[in-house]
């Protein structure tokens, strides 16, 4: 099936490990040029050589903590002078730390909006005016399963990212008129090495496939495939919804 991805611009943020990566490795391999980001200098260089040598695109990385403004910042300025705009942006970061309420301080909550909304309303901003003056547009929101049914220990990641889907719903209904979709993404338990640190400090989070219908931890690579389909000119009349990749875990019926 061809996608229709190909010299499309993406954004893929958080893209030097996990699910981010895999992202940005499946829409290079659809021919998408690629911008990448990462906290750190080396991670996010090891995965431009590692996405080049799959894709056709151009990859440009760029490091920068998407918690600070000022890095927000750099990074759209730095996409922005290097292409027009971007056609895909996908918004993603790490996960917050787990915990029950009364163990977080208000740094945490505050570390915690940073991370997960500030980022995503920043990186919209920055390059939704490019999306309307096409007019054509992908944004897509990696949340978590959380979103839809909260996950023990983790009341932060429940809280916030919440809003994040609010966000998304909302844009949807905003920017349906210039041919821009607005879609979320829910990954469930899924092999990356935010589930093995989750596993660590919570040992019964590896118990979870006795949850799960499918029996098994995703991989990264079957996310991905999700992300690319939205992205595509194939998703065009899906748009406000929130699309779970999950292996059945998520037990509501809507």
């Amino acid at each position: 099936m061809d996608l229709g991805l190909k010299n499309k611009v993406a954004f893929v943020a958080a893209s030097s490990d996990g699910l981010g990566k895999a992202v940005a490795l499946e829409l290079a391999k659809e021919g998408a040029n690629l911008i990448i980001c990462s906290r750190s200098e080396e991670a996010i260089q090891n995965a431009k050589q590692e996405i080049e040598a799959v894709g056709s695109g151009n990859v440009l990385a760029i490091a920068g903590d998407l918690s600070k403004v000022e890095d927000r910042n750099k990074i759209i300025s730095t996409t922005l002078e290097s292409y027009d705009g971007v056609d895909i942006l996908v918004t993603n970061t790490g996960g917050p730390p787990a915990g029950k309420f009364e163990d977080l301080t208000e740094k945490d909550w505050e570390q915690t909006y940073e991370l997960l909304l500030a980022s995503a309303t920043h990186l919209i901003r920055g390059f939704l005016p490019g999306m309307k003056e096409k007019p054509w547009g992908r944004i897509i929101t990696i949340t978590s399963q959380a979103v839809k049914q909260p996950v023990e220990n983790l009341i932060l990641s429940n809280a916030v990212r919440a809003s994040v889907v609010g966000l998304a719903k909302t844009l949807a209904s905003e920017l349906g008129g210039y041919n821009i979709t607005v879609n979320n993404v829910m990954p469930g338990y899924t092999q990356t090495s935010r589930l093995t640190n989750l596993i660590k400090s919570n040992p019964s989070f590896a118990n979870a496939t006795q949850e799960i219908p499918l029996g098994r931890f995703g991989k990264p690579e079957e996310f991905a495939a999700a992300v690319a389909f939205l992205a595509s000119e194939r998703a065009s009349y899906i748009t406000g919804t929130s699309l779970a990749v999950d292996g059945g875990w998520i037990k509501n019926i809507l």
